[in-house]
């Protein structure tokens, strides 16, 4: 069972809370302004904010859910792995609530 996983990995790393935007310039423009943060990427369809304390992803509807991910040295432990642009790798599942989750891995 993917719960039982979930505990033995003892996932307890946020590495970044997914929102969604209309428009990505625009909300990096109000998000930079406001807070003491670093971009890491941006293009037309996401953005990654590095924050002192977590990573925040400004998505669009159209390309990403809203999500919150985790970090996991094993996500094929818990299912189909998505090798990303930026060298990460990720499986995706909901909670029992319906709530998309992201299991990432950074690259070493």
């Amino acid at each position: 069972n993917i719960f039982r996983s979930w505990r033995q990995n003892r996932l307890s790393k946020v590495d970044h809370i997914a929102i969604q935007v209309d428009d990505i310039a625009s909300a990096l423009e109000w998000y930079r302004e406001r807070w003491d943060c670093e971009l890491e990427w941006s293009d037309e369809t996401w953005a990654m904010l590095r924050l002192d304390n977590v990573r925040l992803a400004l998505v669009l509807a159209s390309q990403h859910p809203p999500h919150v991910a985790f970090l996991s040295d094993a996500p094929e432990n818990f299912g189909q792995v998505v090798v990303h642009r930026d060298g990460t790798s990720s499986s995706y599942s909901k909670d029992p609530w319906g709530n998309d989750i992201e299991l990432l891995k950074r690259p070493k």
